[in-house]
């Protein structure tokens, strides 16, 4: 039986599509590892959910899509035209129509939320923010090489899917959204003069 564990990674280097290896501490390596970080706390949420949960579909193809975009983000941007992973081309507008939905049916937000509530709606906003903190990893990414637009766009779009989804898991199961403040708060100074 071969071994789990190759002795490879020992001296601080990983293997990137196309065979190159590069340090640990590339950013393109930190991109997949948040992207990575993100696709398990998804994996969370769907075990929190019943097995015939509405959502479970999309979860899983939000899964599937992120693994394809991992394999796209760890091969150069001159070699991806060789990588046989691709992403749906209506991926984009898809996402767009999945939150408008369930958008329409939460109250309009009026006002800054505290995540939590519930432990699916924290799960939720744990990978809204994994998602955001993927997307900036992706963009610095960028800077050094170009990464597909779709893919730093559907990130984009996710961290606004699990946060109108936690509104949602929130308003549909009669927990109380706890707010910090309205939007449009303006805190009224103190006067420190005498």
């Amino acid at each position: 039986m071969a071994r789990i564990y190759t002795r490879t990674g020992d001296k601080g280097t990983t293997a990137i599509h196309g065979g190159e290896r590069v340090p640990k501490t590339d950013i393109r390596i930190e991109a997949n590892g948040c992207v990575d970080e993100l696709n398990v706390a998804i994996g969370i949420l769907r075990t929190m959910l019943v097995s015939n949960h509405p959502w479970q579909p999309l979860l899983k193809e939000i899964q599937l899509n992120l693994m394809a975009m991992m394999s796209l983000i760890a091969t150069r941007s001159e070699l991806r035209s060789a990588n046989p992973n691709t992403l749906p081309e209506d991926i984009i507008d898809k996402m767009e129509r999945v939150i408008d939905k369930i958008h329409a049916e939460c109250t309009p937000p009026d006002s800054f939320i505290l995540p939590g509530g519930t432990p699916v709606a924290a799960q939720l906003h744990q990978c809204r923010v994994l998602a955001r903190r993927a997307e900036r990893r992706l963009w610095s990414l960028n800077e050094q090489d170009r990464v597909p637009a779709e893919i730093l766009c559907y990130l984009n779009r996710l961290s606004d899917l699990f946060f109108i989804m936690a509104r949602w898991e929130l308003q549909h199961s009669g927990c109380q959204e706890e707010i910090w403040r309205a939007f449009g708060y303006k805190r009224k100074l103190r006067n420190c003069h005498p």
